[in-house]
Protein backbone atom coordinates (compact mmCIF):
# COMPACT_ATOMS: atom_id res chain seq x y z
CA UNK A 1 0.00 0.00 0.00
CA UNK A 2 1.35 3.40 -1.00
CA UNK A 3 2.65 5.67 1.76
CA UNK A 4 2.09 8.75 -0.44
CA UNK A 5 -0.60 9.54 -2.96
CA UNK A 6 0.60 9.04 -6.55
CA UNK A 7 -0.61 8.53 -10.09
CA UNK A 8 1.19 6.75 -12.94
CA UNK A 9 2.88 9.98 -14.06
CA UNK A 10 4.25 10.48 -10.54
CA UNK A 11 5.68 6.95 -10.53
CA UNK A 12 7.40 7.57 -13.86
CA UNK A 13 8.75 10.95 -12.68
CA UNK A 14 10.23 9.38 -9.55
CA UNK A 15 11.67 6.55 -11.66
CA UNK A 16 13.44 9.07 -13.90
CA UNK A 17 14.83 10.81 -10.83
CA UNK A 18 16.17 7.54 -9.39
CA UNK A 19 18.02 6.75 -12.59
CA UNK A 20 19.37 10.26 -13.15
CA UNK A 21 20.60 10.69 -9.58
CA UNK A 22 21.95 7.22 -8.81
CA UNK A 23 22.08 4.78 -11.72
CA UNK A 24 25.81 4.32 -11.11
CA UNK A 25 25.03 3.26 -7.52
CA UNK A 26 22.99 0.25 -8.66
CA UNK A 27 19.48 -0.72 -7.61
CA UNK A 28 20.09 -0.23 -3.89
CA UNK A 29 21.50 3.25 -4.48
CA UNK A 30 18.48 4.17 -6.60
CA UNK A 31 16.14 2.83 -3.91
CA UNK A 32 17.86 5.05 -1.34
CA UNK A 33 17.40 8.12 -3.55
CA UNK A 34 13.74 7.09 -3.75
CA UNK A 35 13.59 6.94 0.05
CA UNK A 36 14.81 10.53 0.23
CA UNK A 37 12.20 11.62 -2.32
CA UNK A 38 9.30 9.86 -0.61
CA UNK A 39 10.47 11.17 2.78
CA UNK A 40 10.41 14.72 1.42
CA UNK A 41 6.78 14.30 0.32
CA UNK A 42 5.87 12.87 3.73
CA UNK A 43 7.96 15.33 5.74
CA UNK A 44 5.83 18.48 6.24
CA UNK A 45 8.79 19.99 8.12
CA UNK A 46 11.99 21.97 7.65
CA UNK A 47 12.56 22.75 3.94
CA UNK A 48 9.66 20.53 2.87
CA UNK A 49 6.55 22.09 4.46
CA UNK A 50 4.86 22.77 1.11
CA UNK A 51 5.99 19.61 -0.68
CA UNK A 52 2.92 17.40 -1.00
CA UNK A 53 3.51 15.51 -4.25
CA UNK A 54 6.20 13.84 -6.35
CA UNK A 55 6.28 16.74 -8.88
CA UNK A 56 6.56 19.30 -6.04
CA UNK A 57 9.45 17.31 -4.59
CA UNK A 58 11.32 16.70 -7.86
CA UNK A 59 11.10 20.28 -9.09
CA UNK A 60 11.44 22.05 -5.73
CA UNK A 61 13.38 25.28 -6.12
CA UNK A 62 15.52 26.09 -4.33
CA UNK A 63 16.55 22.81 -2.79
CA UNK A 64 15.58 20.40 -5.55
CA UNK A 65 17.63 17.87 -7.46
CA UNK A 66 20.50 18.69 -9.81
CA UNK A 67 19.43 15.88 -12.14
CA UNK A 68 16.47 17.95 -13.38
CA UNK A 69 18.97 20.26 -15.06
CA UNK A 70 20.46 17.49 -17.20
CA UNK A 71 19.08 15.95 -20.39
CA UNK A 72 19.42 12.39 -19.08
CA UNK A 73 16.64 13.08 -16.56
CA UNK A 74 14.18 13.80 -19.38
CA UNK A 75 14.48 10.40 -21.06
CA UNK A 76 11.55 8.00 -20.78
CA UNK A 77 11.31 5.95 -17.58
CA UNK A 78 12.37 2.32 -17.95
CA UNK A 79 10.60 -0.70 -16.45
CA UNK A 80 13.47 -1.37 -14.01
CA UNK A 81 13.32 2.11 -12.46
CA UNK A 82 9.50 2.12 -12.45
CA UNK A 83 9.60 -1.10 -10.42
CA UNK A 84 12.09 0.47 -7.97
CA UNK A 85 10.00 3.65 -7.67
CA UNK A 86 6.93 1.58 -6.80
CA UNK A 87 8.85 -0.21 -4.08
CA UNK A 88 9.73 3.00 -2.23
CA UNK A 89 6.28 4.49 -2.82
CA UNK A 90 4.89 1.34 -1.17
CA UNK A 91 7.00 2.00 1.91
CA UNK A 92 10.20 -0.02 1.53
CA UNK A 93 13.08 1.74 3.29
CA UNK A 94 16.80 1.17 3.08
CA UNK A 95 19.52 2.21 5.52
CA UNK A 96 21.17 4.73 5.61
CA UNK A 97 18.37 6.56 3.75
CA UNK A 98 15.56 5.23 5.94
CA UNK A 99 14.67 8.63 7.44
CA UNK A 100 16.91 10.83 5.29
CA UNK A 101 15.80 14.04 3.61
CA UNK A 102 19.11 14.86 1.92
CA UNK A 103 22.03 13.23 0.17
CA UNK A 104 25.04 14.40 -1.75
CA UNK A 105 28.24 13.12 -3.27
CA UNK A 106 31.34 14.59 -1.59
CA UNK A 107 34.87 14.48 -2.96
CA UNK A 108 36.11 12.70 0.17
CA UNK A 109 34.67 11.51 3.45
CA UNK A 110 31.12 12.28 4.51
CA UNK A 111 30.93 15.22 6.89
CA UNK A 112 29.37 14.57 10.30
CA UNK A 113 26.81 17.28 9.58
CA UNK A 114 25.57 19.01 6.44
CA UNK A 115 23.50 22.18 6.85
CA UNK A 116 22.97 21.19 10.51
CA UNK A 117 21.61 17.74 9.60
CA UNK A 118 23.29 14.58 10.84
CA UNK A 119 25.01 12.03 8.66
CA UNK A 120 23.13 8.75 8.78
CA UNK A 121 25.67 6.89 6.65
CA UNK A 122 27.16 6.42 3.24
CA UNK A 123 26.31 4.11 0.37
CA UNK A 124 28.97 4.00 -2.32
CA UNK A 125 29.50 7.65 -3.38
CA UNK A 126 26.47 9.20 -1.65
CA UNK A 127 26.27 10.47 1.93
CA UNK A 128 22.80 10.58 3.52
CA UNK A 129 21.58 13.05 6.12
CA UNK A 130 18.57 12.82 8.42
CA UNK A 131 16.82 15.28 10.70
CA UNK A 132 16.39 14.60 14.39
CA UNK A 133 13.05 12.94 15.08
CA UNK A 134 11.75 15.86 17.16
CA UNK A 135 12.27 18.26 14.22
CA UNK A 136 10.53 16.07 11.66
CA UNK A 137 8.53 13.22 13.22
CA UNK A 138 6.59 12.42 10.03
CA UNK A 139 9.62 10.74 8.40
CA UNK A 140 10.17 8.39 11.34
Amino acid sequence: MAVIKVNSGDVELLARLLRAEAEGEGELGMLMVGNVGVNRVRADCLDFKNIRSIPNMVYQSPGGFEATQKGYFYQRARDREIRLARRVINGERFHPATNSLWFFRPEGACPTQWFNQYNSGRYKAHCFFSPVQSACPSVF
